[in-house]
């Protein structure tokens, strides 16, 4: 077994899906048009779920406008897994946690719940790398991301 194989068995083992396996908790609401031909939430809006539940939060915590940092956080990664359906007009709870703290890039994890629901419909990886604002060179987490990061370790 070669070593992406194994990083990959191990982030299934971890894979949080339980409402209480996170520690901040905002409200999406689905729209129409995120429903496909199919009746349920396109796969591709999940990840928009989860762009719009990581930088809220920040901005949130922060109180800050986050583009206006020197430093800016690029999705480097993101992954989903799917348990059961969504579908508009579903209201969204997502919960955030950290997996990994590091010195320029951010590990979360997140979990989109069908209102009051235990279990995860949907479970992701996203992945913040910060690079400066204009070289896009790999640089530290601003400190007041990293302050407010720390408290979903």
């Amino acid at each position: 077994m070669d070593n992406l194989e194994l990083a990959h068995q191990h982030r299934e083992k971890v894979l949080p899906t339980k409402r209480e396996d996170y520690r901040y908790f905002t409200s999406i609401q689905t729209r129409w048009m995120d429903n496909d031909s199919y009746g349920h939430v396109n796969n591709v809006v999940y990840y928009s779920f989860f762009d719009t539940a990581v930088n809220g939060w920040l901005m949130e915590a922060t109180g800050q406008d986050i583009r206006q940092f020197p430093a800016i956080g690029v999705v480097a990664e993101t992954s989903c897994r799917f348990f059961s359906e969504i579908s508009f007009p579903d209201a969204l709870d997502a919960g955030l946690r950290i997996e990994r703290l590091g010195k320029s890039s951010i590990v979360y994890r997140i979990g989109l719940f069908r209102g009051a629901a235990r279990d995860a419909c949907a479970a992701g990886r996203f992945v913040h790398v910060y690079v400066d604002a204009v070289t896009r060179k790999p640089v530290p987490i601003p400190e007041a991301i990293r302050v407010v990061a720390a408290t979903l370790v």
